[in-house]
């Protein structure tokens, strides 16, 4: 399959972290979040090994699990990768609201500094969507 389904979609917008990988590179825990438009979107910086990658070769995948207490779960997505220089800053601060207790203070602090860097955003297009669910 191409395409995230819409209970790929439910499932992919709770709070759970994705392991992205790219080519060259070993999986690495990440925030994310599935858009509207079926994508996969999230933030790094623009010098990072992540982002010098995907500039030479732009595939990725991530996989999501179900946390331990549920049942198995989960959905990988590979696809080819762009480096988008907007809307980085918009998604860091969603995503803090969404893994993070805004109202603590340390975390507030810590969406300020992330905030004050430089972003850009990646956005995976899925081209093979594979899901397990028992």
């Amino acid at each position: 399959m191409t395409a995230l389904t819409s209970d790929d979609l439910e499932f992919l917008r709770r709070p759970l972290h994705g392991f992205l990988t790219v080519a060259g590179g070993r999986p690495r825990p990440v925030w994310f979040e599935a858009a509207g438009d079926g994508t996969i979107q999230l933030f790094s910086e623009p010098d990072a090994p992540k982002v010098r990658r995907v500039r030479r070769d732009p595939r990725a995948s991530i996989v999501v699990a179900a946390p331990v207490g549920e049942r198995e779960r989960w959905v990988s997505v590979e696809g080819r990768v762009s480096v988008e220089p907007g809307g980085a800053h918009e998604l860091a601060r969603r995503l803090a609201g969404r893994y993070w207790d805004l109202d603590d203070p340390d975390r507030a602090a810590g969406l300020e500094a992330i905030l004050k860097t430089d972003l850009v955003r990646l956005v995976i297009h899925p081209e093979t969507v594979r899901r397990y669910a028992y």
